[in-house]
């Protein structure tokens, strides 16, 4: 495995822990709270696609996941505590970030194991999300993937660069960089300028239920 694979591993790991502790801080929890929802929020996905591909879970034999983890989380404690304010969209750029690391390193790890690209892509996506959906659920908070700005669908987006170059014989480093960078930049722009997906216009009055 490349050494790159490792460090972009961490990267979706540190900065998925820093999302988890501003959710944390922005909930006011405690020192055991911070730690526990950095956890889950940086593995959570990860471990659900590992074990739906029935492969070692990728924290089990490598204590340097939790080290990413918990210098993330301390990091970002020292960084709020000594700030009067923190921007609103702070916990969302950060989730966007760990979003572009996760999708495309899980939509890899799927293809190691020999799934179809389309099934790679849902993998990778459920790498992405399901760490911020358990977070906002202990939050108890309706999970960031299912309300406001794109979201799953910009971890498709991701997923289909990526497979898409890999196709096309583009070199593996900068398919990856490519399916990160388009990601990213779709999220942030849907942050930015409120981007959604309408299924349901406004509603007026409830259904008429018999």
């Amino acid at each position: 495995m490349p050494e790159y694979f490792l460090w972009f591993d961490l990267l979706g790991i540190a900065v998925f822990a820093i999302s988890g502790t501003l959710a944390a801080w922005r909930n006011h929890m405690d020192g055991f709270g911070v730690i526990v929802l950095a956890s889950v929020t940086a593995i959570g996905g990860g471990t659900l696609r590992d074990l739906i591909l029935d492969v070692p879970v990728i924290w089990i034999n490598n204590n340097t996941y939790f080290y990413a983890i918990f210098v993330a989380a301390i990091g970002t404690i020292l960084l709020v505590r000594n700030r009067l304010t923190i921007p609103n969209n702070t916990l969302q750029i950060a989730d966007a970030f760990g979003l572009a690391f996760f999708v495309i390193m899980g939509t890899q790890k799927a293809l190691d194991h020999g799934t179809s690209s389309m099934v790679a892509i849902m993998l990778g996506t459920m790498s992405g999300v399901c760490g911020g959906m358990i977070r906002d659920v202990l939050c108890r908070e309706v999970p960031m993937v299912f309300r406001g700005e794109l979201y799953a669908f910009t971890c498709i987006f991701g997923g289909i660069i990526y497979t898409s170059l890999l196709a096309l014989a583009v070199p593996q480093l900068y398919a990856m960089l490519a399916g990160m960078l388009g990601l990213l930049l779709l999220r942030l722009a849907a942050i930015k300028w409120h981007i959604t997906i309408p299924v349901f216009g406004k509603h007026h009055q409830e259904l008429n239920e018999p």
